[in-house]
């Protein structure tokens, strides 16, 4: 049997809801590749615990490709740019007449598929690029026809195309031949670590987890997200970062949970499914502004705000020594399980940015480098949106107090106690901003920075350089 069709899986790790899989096997037989490029990975700041999952979850769809029959090839190479030729020679080797694979948001990524699609055309290959791996995935745009800034104006339109469009998953491509035994020894070779204990890689137990928070958490979601020692956010951000959940298998689960239950509000209304179109919104942004993809600000006022060069200040929020406890807490947390809370990531990121006056840059790049659902887009998204930078980002005189914020959402202090036990003897009021006698009995820090004043020199600076409110 001669193999017509390759699909190249890059961010989109998984077999159902596929739609370069899909629509490839519905034509000719198919034959899957998957590339390594650990500089090129390393150089856009990928974490050891994202590209360990990543080549554990690679080592799954192995096996669930070698049920149906498919094979899969695993290449290496380090820079995007070797691609090309490493990808015609493939083609050319193996007799391979098209190309499919779904497009990518950021710059580098559109670059090179891009690069690959001219050298697989100028030898008569085919090239199939799907639309980008989103829940709308076509452009969202405005009367005017240019795409929106506030995520509110496209969030009302993103729901008016949504009730416009199917939402069944891709489904999986028939068994080719008998099943056959993919080689996944290349993947053994790499010795990335993560906490294979929190994060699992096997289909079965990623499903299982996603079952669970839509059968049994979603509808409380709203009502107890904010709160970081509850469990009751989704715990499926690595596996959306990789794409090893697609978006129509999110809305088919979304729909079937508000199906079994009394609610009487639609499902399209979900707070959890907004919390995606934020997703969808940072990627699109990509889309249309590539300068956000070269480490530049959103918004061109801002380019020339006097970030503070204080080593020091980010040694001590990098390792959860600032003397805030909350924060504190929230680094510690990222440092041992490589996630945050999202509620968290937005006071980490707050603290950084306006009370230390640290270039967001900064906390950016170690959120990438830490982070197992680390993701480009949604990770620029939320650090210009915390440091007023960004597409509809937060106003610049915006900046969260770490103290009551604490109290709002860790009113017990349980949260600090799990992660900083060095406080874990202190009453719940006093847990939240201890005493200096306090701090010195517990061997903890004091606060190295006052918040008043902080709050004030931010709001300042940014007024000198002539940033507007909206």
């Amino acid at each position: 049997m001669t193999v017509k069709n390759l699909v190249w899986l890059r961010n989109d790790l998984r077999v159902i809801d596929n739609p370069a899989l899909s629509l490839a096997s519905q034509s000719n037989s198919i034959r899957v590749i998957f590339i390594i490029t650990i500089k090129q990975w390393k150089k856009h700041h990928l974490s050891e615990a994202n590209i360990g999952l990543r080549l554990d979850v690679i080592k799954n769809i192995a096996i669930q490709l070698d049920n149906l029959g498919i094979r899969l090839d695993i290449l290496e190479c380090d820079w995007f740019h070797q691609i090309p030729n490493l990808m015609i020679d493939f083609c050319l080797k193996n007799k391979i007449q098209s190309l499919w694979f779904n497009k990518e948001t950021p710059y580098d990524e559109n670059l090179r598929d891009s690069q690959v699609s001219v050298k697989l055309h100028n030898c008569n290959i085919k090239v199939h690029m799907k639309p980008y791996d989103l829940i709308i995935s076509q452009p969202v745009f405005n009367l005017s026809g240019a795409p929106f800034k506030v995520f509110t104006a496209y969030y009302k339109k993103w729901l008016i195309m949504l009730n416009n469009q199917s939402h069944e998953p891709y489904p999986i491509p028939e068994k080719q031949t008998k099943k056959i035994a993919n080689s996944t020894l290349l993947l053994d070779t790499y010795k990335y670590q993560y906490r294979k204990d929190l994060w699992p890689s096997d289909k079965e137990s990623i499903q299982q987890r996603f079952n669970t928070f839509c059968d049994k958490k979603l509808l409380k979601y709203e009502s107890l997200r904010d709160y970081p020692n509850t469990s009751a956010t989704s715990l499926i951000s690595p596996y959306l970062s990789l794409g090893v959940l697609g978006p129509r298998q999110c809305l088919q689960q979304i729909k079937h949970s508000y199906n079994l239950s009394d609610s009487k509000d639609y499902w399209i209304k979900d707070p959890w499914l907004r919390e995606l179109t934020w997703r969808d919104f940072y990627r699109q942004l990509m889309i249309h502004f590539p300068h956000i993809s070269k480490n530049q600000d959103f918004k061109n006022n801002t380019k020339n705000l006097p970030w503070r060069k204080d080593s020091q200040g980010f040694k001590a929020w990098r390792e959860g020594n600032t003397g805030f406890p909350i924060i504190d807490a929230a680094m510690r947390q990222l440092n041992q399980t490589n996630w945050m809370h999202n509620r968290l990531r937005m006071l980490a990121a707050s603290f950084l940015t306006k009370l230390l006056f640290i270039d967001w840059r900064e906390g950016e790049k170690y959120f990438m480098q830490t982070l197992i659902d680390g993701e480009f887009s949604a990770n620029n998204g939320g650090w210009q949106w915390s440091a007023s930078t960004g597409c509809d980002s937060a106003p610049y005189f915006r900046v969260f107090n770490p103290t009551l914020q604490s109290k709002k959402f860790d009113d017990k202090g349980d949260f600090i106690k799990k992660f900083i036990p060095e406080l874990a003897s202190l009453d719940s009021l006093s847990i939240h901003n201890p005493s200096q006698q306090q701090r010195l009995d517990c061997n903890y820090p004091l606060p190295i920075v006052d918040y008043k004043s902080a709050r004030e020199r931010a709001i300042s600076l940014f007024k000198k350089t002539n940033i507007m409110t909206k």
